[in-house]
């Protein structure tokens, strides 16, 4: 069995398994904290839950228990606390550091913020708190002053602020939020993230970030050694989302074939296309029009039932472009698919791609981290002989957002392509190894510090650690596919077991299930799945995300990435639709 990890504190029983609810409750979790952790801290956050408890998916219009004055510890009864009594509502910014004596009042209020955060992490985890508290953007506009003003506020404000900003937050660390692709939070890596807002540095030169520097040089090189380059050669860069890793690898490629562009602009060059599957994210489309190519140079292949693209249709509509004297430069495969899941096949598309010599670029934003798993990493076959691979740790990894690579496999030509020589950061006479300086290759001057979550996190949990956490997502996935396929009310997107952690179904309530006439089932079925979402949200007891594909009406696409999940949460899931759907 599982460890229960987080709650592994509240005893012996802790991975007793009782339902919906495990004995390690936030209330069994704070009576083992009180005494195990140091200053007090255990005995504030059970203090912090009894008083500031969240409403309850139940009861939604529970009534709320006052808040604490601020700059008390939060305690009713005795307690550990050594918190100074400092009263908030007298205090503004200007009285913390670098104010002259603001040590103390410094401590004593980031001490605030840090008990607001513990308590919010603690709730978080509790499956009888709701993933959501949702109201409607006026509702939200109206109960709260989010206004900017001209005179400041003092701290008391500021911490008011701070908890209603998390009261209103989705808890996306919720073992039941399962809405987008990045879900769960990290204990490690919540630590790094706050760690890096502290050194609050830029990526830029070695000079300025030393060792955020290095540990992105050593983890990039893990990275293409994973994917399979000799040795970890290659290049690579964190960027801000896959986004924008998808573009960077689109403009390499068309940098690679006509290096002009750089200094001449588009005018310079021929009529260029680029080839994706028509179930890639809309990123790839986005990155054309961005780099002045246009979304109409990016065509689009077939896919197979499976989301899959079609090798056959690739080479056709190559051999098309060229006949009409265009310049395929990129081909964009993708390795996990955004809806289905889907893995193109890498080692077909990369014979084409060599045979015409075309780029080959894989997106495996979503579909990357497989390649941690012994079980799953089949599924990119053919990534190492790609020119470039997107690669988002904050997703199947669980690393806190952003953290997005992009890796190269031909060292030097991020270097060639972006480097414009900024004499007041690149200085050619510094007195250590200038390779270090790596932000002339990056598009942005200020880049933020994204390595050390995942380079913490990968100390903390080895690669092995980062493996089992990927398999049980996948395992997790299995379990609900077959517990649906033949259940009554449910009919799957596609047939076939999903290859990543993507289970897309379609819930049919008892009131459209045996309608003899399609179309009008048709135009029922597309209205369920947002029907039911909307009340998810309204109950907060879960979240999944919903689309149309194609000519496919809105259908549930369920995604598995959060660490806390259990077998028991996906059985939750599917009563939930059903009790949210039945009258439909």
């Amino acid at each position: 069995m599982a460890s229960h990890g987080f709650w592994s504190l509240g005893g012996d029983n802790a991975g007793a398994n009782t339902g919906s609810q495990s004995p390690s409750t936030p209330r069994a979790w704070c009576q083992a904290a009180a005494q195990k952790l140091s200053g007090g801290i255990g005995s504030k956050l059970c203090a912090l839950l009894n008083v500031g408890e969240m409403e309850k998916p139940a009861e939604p219009g529970a009534k709320q228990p006052p808040q604490t004055a601020a700059g008390t510890c939060g305690c009713n009864k005795s307690c550990n606390c050594t918190k100074a009594a400092v009263v908030f509502s007298d205090l503004y910014s200007t009285d913390l550091l670098p104010a002259t004596d603001g040590d103390t009042k410094t401590m004593t209020f980031l001490q605030e913020v840090v008990d607001i955060l513990l308590a919010y992490i603690v709730e978080s985890f509790d499956r009888e708190t709701k993933v959501i508290d949702f109201h409607y953007p006026n509702e939200l506009l109206q109960m709260n002053n989010w206004e900017l003003q001209d005179e400041p506020a003092t701290l008391d404000d500021i911490l008011i602020s701070c908890r209603a900003t998390l009261k209103y937050a989705i808890k996306t660390a919720h073992p039941r939020y399962f809405n987008q692709l990045s879900t769960g939070l990290d204990m490690v890596g919540l630590a790094a993230d706050w760690l890096t807002s502290t050194a609050n540095t830029n990526m830029f030169t070695y000079e300025v970030a030393p060792v955020f520097v290095l540990l992105e040089y050593v983890t990039l090189k893990k990275m293409r050694e994973i994917i399979g380059w000799p040795d970890g050669r290659g290049d690579g860069i964190f960027s801000p989302g896959g986004a924008i890793s998808n573009m960077y690898a689109m403009l390499l490629a068309r940098f690679k074939m006509f290096p002009e562009v750089k200094e001449k602009g588009m005018s310079s060059v021929p009529r260029l296309v680029a080839f994706t599957s028509e179930h890639s994210h809309f990123s790839i489309k986005k990155g054309a029009a961005a780099l002045g190519i246009g979304t109409e140079s990016v065509i689009c292949i077939k896919a197979d039932e499976s989301g899959k693209l079609i090798p056959a249709d690739l080479e056709r509509r190559i051999l098309e472009a060229k006949q009409k004297g265009f310049v395929p430069f990129f081909v964009s495969a993708t390795a996990g698919t955004t809806v289905y899941g889907a893995f193109d096949p890498l080692i077909a598309i990369s014979d084409i791609c060599k045979k015409y010599n075309i780029w080959m670029h894989v997106d495996g934003a979503w579909g990357g981290s497989l390649l941690m798993s012994r079980r799953h990493r089949w599924k990119l076959d053919g990534v190492e002989r790609a020119n470039s691979v997107t690669w988002n740790p904050h997703k199947m990894m669980s690393v806190p957002l952003q953290c997005s690579a992009l890796l190269v496999r031909e060292e030097g030509l991020m270097q060639n392509c972006n480097q414009m020589h900024a004499c007041y950061l690149f200085q050619q006479d510094k007195h250590y190894d200038l390779s270090y300086d790596t932000g002339d290759k990056a598009l942005q001057c200020g880049r933020h510090v994204d390595i050390f979550k995942l380079w913490l996190m990968w100390r903390a949990k080895g690669t092995i650690g980062f493996e089992a956490q990927i398999d049980k997502c996948l395992e997790l996935s299995e379990y609900l596919y077959n517990k649906i396929k033949d259940r009554e009310g449910y009919e799957m997107v596609f047939d076939g077991k999903p290859q990543h952690t993507n289970v897309c179904f379609w819930y049919l309530p008892p009131g459209i299930r045996y309608m003899e006439d399609k179309e009008e089932r048709k135009k029922h079925l597309h209205k369920v799945a947002p029907v039911i979402k909307a009340r998810m949200m309204e109950y907060g007891t879960t979240m999944v995300s919903y689309q149309p594909q194609g000519d496919k009406v809105n259908f549930f696409r369920m995604v598995i990435s959060n660490p806390a999940a259990t077998f028991e949460d996906i059985d939750f899931l599917i009563e939930e639709i059903e009790r949210l759907g039945q009258d439909l």
